[in-house]
Formats: structure tokens, sequence, C-alpha cells
């Protein structure tokens, strides 16, 4: 069974910086899609950003283009998510999700999912 577990979250000043990772085990990891979704309170999930299972291409919801990263070491089962100049509106609770090979940005598709890690940023 897959598992995902994240890290890395934590509080931050605005203009600050958090790289979140997300370990995988239980599956063969070059064989999945991975993303990370976020949820604030009162709101909808959202993608903020995804990987293919190759690494070739990614996706970024355009709030955070610039500012955020996301990367994946095939070697370690692992995803990053580097997140720079960082913003109130960034604070949500952090999850990445993995699916079959293709990148999509609905959380619908998305079958393991992480317990999540806080990110909160003060003004």
């Amino acid at each position: 069974q897959v598992q995902l577990v994240e890290s890395g979250g934590g509080l931050v000043q605005t203009g600050g910086s958090l790289r979140l990772t997300c370990a995988f085990s239980g599956g063969t990891f070059g064989r999945y899609a991975m993303a990370w979704f976020r949820q604030a309170p009162g709101k909808e999930r959202e993608a903020v950003a995804a990987i293919s299972w190759s690494g070739d291409r990614s996706y970024y919801v355009d709030s955070v283009k610039g500012r955020f990263t996301i990367s994946r070491d095939n070697a370690k089962s692992t995803i990053y998510l580097q997140m720079n100049n960082l913003k109130p509106e960034d604070t949500a609770v952090y999850s990445c999700a993995a699916r079959p090979f293709i990148a999509t940005t609905s959380s619908a598709d998305y079958i393991y999912w992480g317990q999540g890690t806080q990110v909160t940023v003060s003004s």
C-alpha cells in the first residue's frame, strides 16, 4: 500500500521560505505523477503544483508561479516543494498526492494522499 508522509511545514514571516518534503513508500515511485494541494480554512482544496512521473513536465497555479518549485528525486522516492517569497495567503494545510503516470490538477484524480503539513505565513 502506497504511503505518503509530508514534512517541512511551519511558521514563517512574509517573504520567507520553506521546503516541503513528501516521502513515498509502498509502490514503484517512478510510475506515479505527484502533486501538492493546499486547503485554507473555509476554502476549497486547490492544486498548487504537479509533476509528471518522469519529472519533465510540471504545473503551477498562477498564484505561485515564480515563487514555488516542485521537484522529484526518483532515487529517493521523494518530492519537494520549494516555497520562496511566502505570503499570508499561502497559509494552508499542504498535502501531497499520487496518481499513476499523468499529472493532473484535479484532486479527484489522485489515489493516495498524505496527512498534510501546516504552513502558516505571518504578516
